[in-house]
């Protein structure tokens, strides 16, 4: 669960960090987990909390929502763990050779 009182946050933005955490729940991230991340998305586009009324607001953002659908997803999360590893190992192998034929 994730910490800090929820109740400054609007309607919206609850429904918002559900839906965010149910995709990542889908996607294989434990409850925990997905939760945490969406409060986080939430914050990073939102602010933080804010009641409606409560003063001059900021322009939201939705940087992290086109990502959601590119990253991860269930065919990166139906492989095991040693499959991710090895892709990722394999990734910064060939990120490192190019760096270096580049520079």
């Amino acid at each position: 669960m994730p910490r800090g009182d929820k109740s400054s946050y609007t309607d919206k933005q609850a429904h918002k960090a559900a839906h965010i955490a149910e995709s990542y729940e889908s996607r294989g991230v434990s409850e925990n987990e997905a939760e945490r991340r969406a409060w986080a998305t939430v914050n990073k586009e939102d602010g933080g909390g804010k009641k409606s009324g409560s003063g001059v607001g900021h322009p939201v953002s939705h940087a992290s929502s086109p990502k959601g659908g590119k990253l991860g997803g269930s065919a990166s999360a139906a492989r095991p763990k040693a499959g991710r590893s090895a892709a990722a190992r394999k990734a910064a192998a060939t990120r490192k050779r190019n760096a270096s034929s580049k520079g």
